[in-house]
């Protein structure tokens, strides 16, 4: 599990098949072991191996199908967060590290000391994403400000624009995203609930 709280900006270094280099910094490296899950831009990853100042992680087709990380470019910025526990301060919210679909961004522009940023998102996660609801974008942990025709927009705080990859988000960009488990399993039950025969 994580929290959406990006611990780390690192960048992808280089790609061999299946396996992806990252660079960090020295003092997220030195916490990382061998079999470590790590969420790059919010997708939860394997270190298979690590150096000084990057790790390698391999990376699914299934992975590179529902995630960003199958068009990435050598270079790319990546969220970098580590596995939540029982004594972690829960900043943001619960994610799996399991990316749900892919977004696209709409508009950024500037409201205050922020950005607002609005996202289109896949007709099947409509349902998933409301207003004052949590959602992850790249990993972030996010409040849904308003939503609208499979459209949402999220506000960015000056603290997170820098120290995300968000600084380097453009119009038609796509992003990973989360949406709340909780919702997921409720839609389920229900569904179960209307369906069971007495």
């Amino acid at each position: 599990m994580f929290t959406g709280i990006i611990e780390n900006l690192g960048q992808l270094k280089s790609r061999r098949g299946a396996a992806y280099a990252f660079t960090a910094g020295a003092g997220f490296c030195r916490r990382i072991k061998i079999g470590d899950s790590i969420a790059v831009n919010g997708a939860c990853l394997t270190a298979t191996s690590v150096g000084r100042t990057d790790f390698t992680a391999e990376v699914m087709p299934e992975t590179r199908k529902r995630t960003t990380l199958g068009k990435f470019e050598i270079g790319a910025a990546v969220n970098l967060e580590f596995p939540a526990t029982l004594a972690t301060f829960l900043s943001g919210h619960l994610l799996q590290g399991h990316i749900d679909g892919v977004g696209r961004v709409v508009k950024i522009s500037r409201q205050g000391n922020s950005r607002l940023i609005q996202f289109a998102l896949p007709k099947t996660l409509a349902n998933y994403v409301v207003k004052k609801g949590s959602v992850a974008v790249n990993g972030v942990s996010l409040t849904v400000i308003a939503v609208k025709n499979n459209r949402f927009s999220v506000g960015v705080i000056p603290h997170t624009w820098r120290h995300t990859s968000f600084r380097e988000l453009k119009t038609g960009d796509l992003v990973n995203l989360e949406t709340d488990v909780l919702a997921k399993y409720l839609e389920k039950l229900v569904a179960k609930k209307q369906h069971a025969k007495f």
